[in-house]
């Protein structure tokens, strides 16, 4: 079973939903299932209609889950299995205020060292728990032991006792952590694999320990993602706008093509343009570079080009092409959906022939307007040149003008047979 667990909290990063991906195809390829959990525990931070917007990304990236769970709805379990981990003495209450703990941490800094909780409140005798009069947290009981965990892309990974201290699992208000939380969730979720970023890596022999302390034998793997660098090779940062998948969809990249960068960054795969459902027959996450991956905007935008010219018609008509041939034409000079959108409006807009080029754009539109088009565009040149006498610049720029709208362009006679059909309602706007 597979799960992708994100927040609330902000827009959904290109590195949560290559995670997304990855976990939905390996969903599909061993048939196991596929669950979206909205993490949604920190009310702080939490921005309402944001789940919604998870579900609709993800529904444009063909991402469908079996199964959707509020991880909120599941604070009940969180307490009770507090509770059990008190009772079983695997974990104790901690009365030490936030000042306390701050003052702990910056010592620890002027000293040069990491902060770990010192165990002040682990042995409190019953009756100093019990005549406490402050908020308590729980803590889990830690073994003074070395952790480890294979991943599928790093390998073994080890952790040294002094590397995990007694950590938090219930805040002194009685709402879970994250490590808690989601070590719970995985649980009663039946969750047999994650894949999630390296920067939860200190995280998963937390929750390793957590699932142990309660007794619970399932196995689960895991595989941590390398980050996303910018093309600096800087990490990139959530205020970068290619980093929020909203943005590049706004800009006007395909989800295919989004989906297809990302499967490919940092992979081994067997053809540069391919589908979600090429990419279920072949993918393995082992073959991720354990390096982090390199996005190139320029990159994607070649890839967007391939799919657009790979559409199919309907494809093309849903985002918004109602002349699907011409906006795979059009590749050729764009990447982006609205540049292409724009050149194609331009040649169905108004269009007023000024300056120089003026009376040859004249002449010319009333040779066509009165012309049975031909199906060749050699044909259609020549009849424009022997009506006007025009040749050359003085032909084409007003021609160009009259058919485009611009300047500049593809050549007329890869545009001709595309448009010919309307080129009489073309010229005459």
């Amino acid at each position: 079973m597979y799960r992708f667990a994100p927040s609330p909290t902000g827009d959904m990063h290109i590195g949560n939903l290559r995670a997304a991906l990855f976990n939905y195809i390996c969903s599909l390829q061993d048939k196991s299932g596929f669950i979206l959990r909205i993490e949604d525990t920190d009310n702080a931070r939490n921005i309402d209609g944001k789940d919604k917007e998870i579900f609709e990304i993800l529904t444009k990236f063909g991402i469908k889950w079996d199964t959707l769970y509020y991880q909120s709805k599941n604070l009940k379990f969180h307490q009770e299995f507090a509770a059990k981990l008190l009772h079983d003495k695997k974990a104790f209450l901690c009365f030490c205020d936030e000042a306390t703990l701050e003052a702990k941490k910056e010592a620890a800094k002027a000293r040069g060292e990491a902060y770990r909780y010192d165990g002040t409140c682990e042995h409190l005798s019953d009756d100093e728990v019990l005549n406490n009069p402050r908020p308590a947290a729980v803590r889990l009981k830690i073994k003074n032991e070395p952790q480890s965990f294979v991943d599928a892309i790093k390998g073994e990974v080890k952790f040294e006792p002094q590397n995990i201290d007694s950590f938090v699992l219930l805040r002194a208000d009685k709402t879970p952590t994250y490590n808690f939380a989601c070590a719970i969730d995985d649980m009663l979720e039946g969750v047999t694999f994650v894949i999630r970023g390296e920067d939860h890596v200190s995280n998963t022999p937390k929750q390793n320990l957590i699932r142990q302390a309660l007794g619970y034998t399932g196995k689960i793997d895991y595989a941590h993602l390398p980050i996303i660098l910018n093309i600096e090779g800087k990490k990139m940062s959530k205020r970068e706008n290619s980093s929020s998948v909203k943005w590049l969809l706004q800009k006007g990249y395909m989800p295919e093509a989004i989906a297809n960068y990302l499967i490919l960054l940092g992979n081994k795969t067997p053809c540069e343009i391919f589908s979600l459902n090429d990419a279920v027959e072949w993918f393995d996450i082992k073959n991720i570079s354990k390096s982090p991956a390199k996005f190139d905007e320029d990159k994607l935008a070649q890839i967007n080009r391939e799919h657009i010219k790979l559409a199919s018609d309907e494809r093309l008509k849903e985002l918004g092409f109602d002349r699907p041939n011409l906006a795979r034409f059009y590749t050729q000079e764009s990447s982006l959906i609205p540049e292409i959108k724009a050149k194609i409006d331009q040649i169905y807009s108004s269009k007023t022939v000024l300056g120089e080029w003026s009376d040859n754009a004249n002449l010319i539109k009333n040779v066509v307007l009165n012309l049975d088009i031909p199906d060749s565009f050699d044909e259609f040149r020549n009849t424009i040149i022997n009506a006007t006498s025009l040749k050359g610049k003085a032909l084409f720029m007003p021609l160009r003008l009259l058919l485009t709208g611009a300047e500049h362009g593809p050549e007329l006679k890869e545009l001709y047979p595309l448009i010919k059909d309307e080129i009489k309602e073309i010229v005459s706007k």
